[in-house]
């Protein structure tokens, strides 16, 4: 990849047509930006996007992977965007959620969750809705058809209770993915066998089936980095994700040798983010920015925690974490000094400078 520091962000913009106003930190070695600017942030703020499945050198055939996404055709995106439609046309017409919910004779709460993608609607409720609002004819009938396929299962669904079906289904859809990581490697990066160690560390109450379930899982979603049309992964990580040998040392090294893999991927940039930077921009906590193809849908933060994670759509919300992570990739070293600090590491791990004697461990 080739990039500079300053120009290169605002001309991937003017290729697109899109304003190059506004201002960004002072970045380190970035690639031009290809997606489309989160609501509330100018273009000129931000920076690039994330992947899914390729056989090739350094990424052999698993058969998990073959059962993933190919396309971008996700149930999730489509409930999102049927209720921004819904809600667009209730308003248009100048009628209450509460006046739709009587009419209907369901509750007003049943309304607002159809509106805001939470809940699946029927294609008989998005037919009455739009009776309601005095749409009829083609363009109701091509709202209802995409009620159907909302209501569609996606290839995840099998695992449903494992996983965060939500975060699945709008990452399954996205464009591009920036993500700060503060402890682990992102699933989307990790080898199987780290995946397994990370899941059993991190959840001893876990029978080995279910363990197993969300490896297969976690190796299926990394069909987005290598399909026919790849998602693009920016991903920060702290040093102190490089430096935790989750899994023993083989299995921490394999993890290191495939970030340098992955990495070789025109659609995925990875930079570190080292201990000498000190405090940063995103000492809150890991976070993933998931921007989308359509202009009509807007992009989703996702910020993790221990009962699982939020999703944050506000238009201040979502420029204050393209902020944070533009900041944050800012103070990491360039992306090829990264992937050689990674490769090093490999070869000669930061878990063995320490002797177990030291009062650290």
């Amino acid at each position: 990849m080739t990039s500079a520091p300053g120009g290169t962000l605002d001309a991937g913009f003017a290729r697109r047509g899109r304003s190059t106003t506004g201002t960004t930190p002072a970045a380190n070695d970035r690639p031009p930006y290809h997606g489309r600017a989160p609501a509330g942030v100018e273009p000129g703020a931000i920076d690039r996007r994330w992947p899914g499945e390729r056989e090739g050198p350094g990424f052999p055939h698993h058969d998990p992977r073959s059962d993933a996404v190919s396309e971008r055709r996700s149930p999730t995106i489509r409930r999102r965007r049927l209720g921004a439609e819904l809600r667009r046309q209730r308003e248009s017409a100048g009628i209450t959620i509460e006046t739709v919910a009587e009419q209907l004779e369901c509750s007003a709460s049943k309304i607002s969750r159809i509106e805001t993608g939470h809940t699946s609607a029927t294609p008989r409720d998005v037919r009455d809705m739009l009776r309601i609002y005095g749409v009829v004819g083609a363009e109701s009938d091509e709202l209802v058809q995409i009620a159907r396929e909302a209501r569609q299962k996606g290839w995840w669904h099998p695992y449903s209770t494992v996983l965060v079906g939500a975060y699945v289904g709008l990452e399954a859809a996205a464009s591009s993915i920036r993500a700060y990581e503060q402890q682990v490697v992102p699933g989307l990066l990790e080898t199987e066998e780290y995946a397994g160690a990370m899941i059993r560390a991190a959840r001893p109450d876990f029978t080995a089936d279910q363990v197993h379930q969300r490896v297969r899982v976690r190796l299926g979603r990394q069909s987005l980095l290598t399909q026919d049309d790849p998602v693009d992964l920016w991903v920060v990580l702290d040093e102190a994700v490089l430096s935790r040998p989750v899994g023993g040392d083989a299995v921490m090294r394999g993890q290191l040798k495939r970030l340098v893999e992955v990495a070789e991927l025109p659609n995925v940039t990875l930079q570190v983010l080292p201990f000498e930077v000190g405090a940063h921009a995103g000492m809150d906590g890991t976070f993933t920015i998931l921007s989308f193809p359509e202009p009509s849908d807007p992009d989703v933060v996702y910020a993790e925690n221990a009962t699982g994670g939020l999703f944050l759509e506000k238009s201040d919300e979502l420029q204050k974490y393209s902020f944070i992570f533009d900041h944050v990739r800012a103070a990491a070293i360039r992306p090829e000094e990264s992937i050689a600090h990674i490769a090093k590491l490999a070869e000669e791990p930061l878990w063995k400078w320490r002797p177990r004697s030291s009062p650290w461990t």
